[in-house]
């Protein structure tokens, strides 16, 4: 049971996870609730350690699928760069002197 901790532990360290604002929550959140139900499971065959590590880190690869997965739906639908909200278009007009002045 060990080997298969440490791999799974080593394999989920080296994935590069998405950055968007929405993938860090989930990650986070995903590793806590993670960790709390697999350490709810795994104690109840005297395991509690190891279950909520590997609760912790699927909850995490989970979480962090999820918000991806709304950072690239916020991303295409014209919210600009994920996380950082819509840029409002503000229309004008250059006058003679060079300035711009908004409607």
């Amino acid at each position: 049971m060990k080997n298969t901790l440490l791999t799974l532990l080593t394999a989920v360290s080296l994935v590069s996870c998405a950055s968007g604002p929405n993938a860090q929550t989930g990650s986070v959140l995903g590793a806590l609730g993670g960790a709390a139900v697999g350490g709810i499971i795994g104690s109840q065959s005297h395991r509690g350690l190891e279950g909520a590590a590997i609760g912790a880190g699927l909850g995490a690869l989970g979480g962090n699928a999820l918000g991806n997965a709304r950072d690239q739906r916020n991303y295409q639908q014209g919210y600009g760069q994920p996380g950082y909200g819509r840029q409002p278009q503000q229309r004008g007009y250059y006058d003679n002197n060079g300035r711009y002045h908004y409607y």
